[in-house]
């Protein structure tokens, strides 16, 4: 008994916190920076200012109302298995990757929903204010997610010599990320790498 009180408490303040953490980079970052801005942090890593319609890292697949609403729904699926988990007894290890993967997805949550309610949308190189509530540029569930990791670790140009790709300019890692997208991404290969016996059980 005490270990699951002392699971849910773990849950709920690791929850709380990476959400703290999450949204306080990203209104740092949107009310500070111009959209596109880039700021040099060392020669590989910047903090560039980017919004996002779509999944992690900048990926546009599917259509908004349908994104929010998919990630909701999977919000509520996977607080319901962490709930039933705890009481089944689970590993702390696998609780924790758990609650990575669950909090970073409500993280983005919170853009779709309220940013563009709260936000509004300044001409570059304005910088993004608080509005009043429905005043913003968007209506709930159709507010961008904000991205500003930027890690461009190895660069190069292709030889010319080469098919499809040859002469262009290669940066590898070059997708923009959040907090709630590393959080998830770090959850899923800790899953994938230690406890996949117990997610497949």
């Amino acid at each position: 008994m005490l270990k699951k009180r002392l699971q849910t408490t773990l849950a709920v303040l690791l929850t709380v916190g990476i959400l703290i953490i999450d949204q306080v980079i990203k209104i740092s970052v949107k009310t500070g920076m111009s959209l596109h801005e880039s700021r040099r942090v060392t020669d590989w890593f910047y903090i560039l200012f980017t919004e996002n319609r779509g999944m992690a890292f900048g990926i546009e697949i599917f259509d908004k109302y349908f994104l929010t609403s998919f990630r909701i729904v999977a919000v509520a699926v996977l607080s319901w298995y962490i709930y039933r988990r705890i009481r089944q007894g689970i590993k702390w290890g696998f609780l924790i990757c758990l609650i990575m993967i669950l909090a970073g997805a409500a993280g983005n949550i919170i853009d779709c929903l309220f940013y563009g309610m709260i936000f509004n949308d300044p001409i570059p190189p304005g910088v993004a204010e608080f509005v009043p509530w429905g005043c913003g540029y968007a209506p709930v569930m159709l507010g961008r997610v904000v991205d500003m990791f930027y890690f461009p670790l190895v660069e190069w140009d292709w030889p010319h010599w080469l098919p499809f790709c040859g002469g262009e300019h290669f940066i590898f890692f070059s997708p923009v990320f959040n907090f709630a997208d590393a959080c998830i991404s770090c959850g899923c290969v800790a899953l994938v790498i230690f406890y996949y016996k117990s997610f497949r059980e």
